[in-house]
């Protein structure tokens, strides 16, 4: 049968369609491909500390040992001993998370997506900080809600701000370590006086956390989410902790909320990768990460290093930095 001419349709986009625009993110990255260029302006993680081999080997086993689970369709909160390692990982002495507060995601940017479709309706208030991460902002977008900014200082957020915005707002994001854009951590005293008075308001917390592993000194500052679990939702990733490119983040949060997302997980792709999730188990199960992190860290610390030399050198008087 030979190609019909007909006349093209003329493509009429929905009202949400209309409002999205191009990931500033992913335009940055298009910059960043060029050969020339050595950017500054993305978080993408260094090549060089991917642990290729690593990778590589865990595959092989998983499909070696069980191809047949690994490449056939899996539950939509996720591979259960990942998630139990998760849990694990996450839980103190006063703060026990189970496997079931876990559901898998496919990156943390999905898991954004997904909290915005089960809370957030039309001028729904969102609060976030000023500035804030632009690849949240495109997510939560898509659900024309109304973007409320708090303040912020070298401190992290002004929980005094939340407390007079936050009447009525239906969650809050935030990022309290090394936050992005500004690279600020929130402190202590901070920490317990967000989560309090979020807690006193009823909104719920969004806790981004994909660069707490990645201190330079010292150990991470407690978890919003060890600090109240009931109102905490906790977003982590292995993007930066292994490599992006197997896009497999997890979501911490109420098991109420867990079984309301998984619903809305079923309609947009039924599960995350199960390949992904069991060779990244075969990867951290014994002990890897504790190897692993400690030397990604020297690797970036001796990158700022260099950048804070240079910076003192070149930058003109006058100019700031956290």
């Amino acid at each position: 049968m030979s190609l019909l001419n007909l006349k093209p349709i003329n493509w009429k986009f929905s009202q949400r369609a209309e409002q999205l625009q191009s990931s500033a993110i992913r335009e940055i990255l298009k910059i960043t491909m060029r050969p020339e260029v050595i950017s500054f302006a993305g978080g993408l993680p260094s090549p060089a500390t991917f642990p290729v081999d690593r990778m590589r080997a865990a595959f092989d086993k998983v499909l070696s040992e069980n191809g047949t689970t690994a490449l056939q369709y899996g539950p939509t909160d996720g591979y259960l001993p990942l998630r139990q390692f998760i849990a694990d990982s996450l839980s103190t002495a006063d703060c026990k998370i189970t496997p079931e507060q876990i559901m898998m995601t496919s990156g943390s940017q999905q898991g954004l997506d997904l909290l915005a479709k089960v809370l957030v309706d039309e001028g729904s208030k969102i609060l976030v900080e000023t500035p804030s991460y632009l690849g949240a902002l495109q997510a939560f977008s898509v659900y024309r809600p109304e973007f409320v900014s708090v303040d912020m200082d070298n401190d992290g957020v002004v929980p005094a701000s939340v407390a007079a915005k936050g009447e009525g707002a239906k969650l809050f994001y935030a990022l309290p370590n090394f936050q992005n854009p500004t690279g600020r951590t929130l402190s202590i005293e901070r920490r317990q006086e967000l989560v309090e008075t979020c807690a006193r308001m009823g909104i719920p917390l969004i806790e981004d956390n994909p660069y707490g592993d990645l201190c330079y000194s010292g150990e991470p500052l407690p978890k919003l989410l060890n600090m109240n679990p009931d109102g905490v939702i906790y977003l982590g990733s292995f993007s930066k902790i292994l490599t992006p490119g197997i896009r497999l983040g997890y979501m911490v949060a109420p098991v109420t909320l867990i079984r309301k997302l998984e619903q809305a997980k079923q309609a947009t792709d039924l599960h995350t990768s199960t390949l992904t999730q069991m060779a990244v188990y075969e990867v951290i199960k014994d002990g890897f990460l504790q190897e692993h992190i400690p030397s990604i860290r020297r690797f970036y610390s001796a990158q700022c290093d260099v950048m804070l030399d240079a910076m003192k050198a070149h930058f003109p008087e006058g100019v700031e930095w956290t």
